[in-house]
């Protein structure tokens, strides 16, 4: 796949790249109104240049640092890519930041600039600006006010300065400069600056055009918060290759529904919204019973045989392809049918998933598999290709990346996709690149095909009172398997076993206790021995798969499902096990009083 993409040198002559080499072709799909709108790469490129002339305008120097606090939306890829091709450095703060949250971002990141989506993204830096006297100015993405400048007002500044300095800033930068620091969403503390380079991301970029993760021509449907590392390099990687990224509405209700719409062919997420599309697919089936039921399962195994000739290259039999053609008729293409129908290829990354679900979407056509990184190896270190996965693992290393093993089990990572470090934090720097390799906390294996499996988090082990060392993560997967479940989260470090914590899901748990004629109000779902006695039959179902030691002895419902306004979810839905049992230790001490 020698010669795909733009060949940039860096991410500054990135879109002035794909402006030329794609020019009228749709570069960004949003809804307007009621109507999809399409924006070509050269329109995207007018859009851009009078941004990044004023931001010019306003004394942002190669190197300043200029944010971003905004949801995934066109304009912040545009205020990016005028940031990014004049040298700035673009810091993404998340949508869902608190306002103590931005001034820590904003303050250690020393940003000059502060780029917000809309009145309700500013009033949080109103909130906090008193303590930034290095903030020098606000930009408002949608909408004006008194105290900032709008994208109209910044353009217009741009249109003043000599459209030549464009082409001198784009020029000026090297691969060495920073293009971003990306703060880690704090899972385990306070987040960390990862200071990431243009030769970083060009690498990484060059990592993705070396395999089928984007084609040329891609319809991309982009959810993910572009404040997050996947989201980011998805953007770039549409850019580089030609592709369209399709936005979502900003309603996570209508995910499902713009996939409908937009009929994507690559797909990126992250496990909870599989999981959820799951149990919306099972669930229903579980509720008709009988022969519908039935039909369905059979289906799925049908689905798996036609998947299993065809990738042992065979030809289908008469039978099976008659049994096909009525399951595809009957399920599998209204399964297909929930993604649009046109799926080339999903992705999940971020956090593990189960390997069933993996297998049920396979079953009905849709490839889903794992892709794995961090923001420190700027976004992917491995990922499974369509001609080249197995369930259950993350796939291999991108070409030009190596991964190794420690004698600890720890995943190392090594390659020019390497951050530079983290910002102001020389100690954690330390602690994370020792001679050139990255120790990732990750756990995991290699089998003997070279496809790498994560077997836990080095920060997440338990170990009971007994001494056993357990990592929760297959344990909360399996759990979180059922319609009624949305969370989980394992306890027992220090203890003498593990309890459960788990969470139900607002919709199914609502639909259920409709149908049982129960309380509908979350809490008192909670509280109802019923919906308790459903969830510990779950799991005494999942501990049959686990030795004796890594079964769940007892389970706690706890009275309201986890959010990331609630400070126990990262914006990409991974869980913050430690917010969880600081906020619910009276629960967990009393599944062990008993």
């Amino acid at each position: 796949m020698e010669g795909r993409g733009t060949q940039s040198k860096t991410l500054a002559d990135l879109l002035p790249r794909s402006a030329a080499a794609y020019g009228a072709d749709p570069a960004v799909r949003y809804k307007d109104g009621e109507t999809w709108v399409d924006r070509s790469f050269q329109e995207v490129f007018e859009i851009v240049k009078p941004l990044a002339l004023g931001l010019v305008a306003l004394g942002v120097e190669n190197g300043d640092r200029v944010s971003i606090l905004g949801n995934t939306r066109p304009e912040w890829t545009y205020f990016d890519y005028a940031a990014l091709s004049i040298g700035a450095t673009v810091v993404p703060i998340y949508q869902t930041n608190s306002p103590e949250e931005c001034a820590y971002v904003l303050e250690n990141s020393d940003a000059k600039i502060c780029v917000v989506e809309n009145e309700e993204q500013m009033e949080k830096v109103r909130k906090v600006r008193a303590g930034l006297p290095q903030l020098e100015q606000v930009v408002m993405m949608i909408g004006d006010a008194d105290d900032v400048l709008s994208a109209d007002e910044l353009a217009a500044k741009g249109a003043e300065i000599d459209a030549a300095v464009f082409d001198q800033r784009v020029a000026a930068v090297t691969p060495e400069d920073i293009c971003t620091f990306i703060y880690t969403s704090g899972t385990t503390g306070p987040p960390k600056g990862c200071i990431i380079s243009h030769s970083n991301y060009r690498a990484m970029l060059d990592m993705v055009n070396g395999t089928s993760v984007i084609e040329e021509g891609d319809i991309t449907y982009l959810y993910l918060p572009l404040a997050h590392s996947f989201a980011l390099l998805i953007q770039l990687s549409s850019f580089d290759l030609g592709a369209t990224i399709a936005y979502w509405e900003g309603d996570p209700n209508k995910i499902v529904p713009n996939l409908v719409e937009l009929k994507p062919t690559y797909f990126p997420s992250v496990p909870r919204i599989f999981e959820k599309i799951f149990t919306a697919a099972n669930s229903g089936m579980e509720k008709q019973g009988g022969v519908k039921k039935a039909i369905f399962d059979w289906s799925i195994r049908v689905g798996k045989r036609m998947r299993e000739t065809e990738r042992a290259g065979r030809k289908p039999g008469f039978l099976l392809q008659r049994e096909y053609a009525f399951a595809d008729k009957k399920v599998l293409s209204k399964i297909r049918g929930l993604f649009g129908g046109n799926l080339r290829l999903a992705i999940s990354g971020a956090a593990p998933i189960n390997p069933d679900i993996l297998r049920f979407f396979d079953a009905a056509g849709v490839l889903v598999v794992e892709g794995w990184g961090m923001t420190e190896t700027s976004t992917g270190a491995t990922v499974a290709a369509s001609d080249d996965f197995k369930f259950g693992t993350i796939g291999k290393p991108f070409p030009g990346c190596e991964v190794k093993i420690a004698e600890d089990g720890e995943i190392l990572v090594h390659g020019p996709n390497v951050f530079q470090g983290y910002h102001k934090n020389p100690e954690a720097t330390a602690e994370t690149i020792v001679d050139g390799w990255l120790h990732t906390g990750d756990l995991g294996e290699i089998d003997s095909e070279g496809f790498i499996k994560i077997t836990g988090r080095k920060k997440d082990i338990i170990i009971t009172a007994g001494g056993k060392n357990i990592t929760p993560a297959n344990l909360e997967a399996e759990i979180r398997q059922h319609q009624l479940v949305s969370q989980c989260v394992v306890v027992g470090d220090r203890r003498p076993y593990l309890v459960a914590l788990v969470t139900l899901d607002p919709e199914e748990a609502a639909a259920y206790a409709k149908e049982h004629g129960l309380p509908e109000d979350p809490a008192s779902l909670a509280r109802s021995p019923e919906i308790l006695k459903v969830v510990e039959d779950h799991v005494a179902d999942i501990n049959k798969k686990f030795a004796p030691v890594e079964q769940i002895k007892r389970v706690a419902i706890l009275p309201r499902d986890l959010t990331q306004e609630g400070g126990e979810l990262t914006p990409t839905l991974k869980v913050k096990r430690a917010v969880v049992t600081e906020k619910h230790t009276a629960e967990i001490e009393e599944l062990y009083a008993a």
